[in-house]
């Protein structure tokens, strides 16, 4: 029974240990970001053109090119037809 006891005690300073340095941890990261937005600095996340595309658009001077809703539609009922003519194919 002893034992028993102990663990439980261990386990409970243990996790009372995790919150108060988890608050800690927030606290500092608040800081940080305070700080951070002083400086100019952006936070967490990716930064602004990280991509590839993103990269090389900027390197040859043009803009990431979208497709249209209907150009999307072309592409896939194309892709459709040449799914269903190589099925055609293989059952003959």
């Amino acid at each position: 029974m002893p034992r028993q006891t102990k663990t439980t005690i261990d386990r409970s300073l243990l996790e009372m240990a995790i919150i108060g340095y988890q608050r800690e941890f927030d606290e500092l990261s608040a800081k940080i970001d305070r700080i951070k937005a002083q400086l100019g600095l952006r936070g967490r996340g990716r930064p602004k053109g990280s991509t590839k595309a993103a990269k090389a658009a900027a390197q040859n001077g043009r803009k990431k090119r979208t497709l249209s809703a209907a150009g999307r539609d072309r592409i896939a009922a194309a892709q459709r037809a040449r799914w269903a003519a190589r099925k055609e194919q293989a059952q003959s």
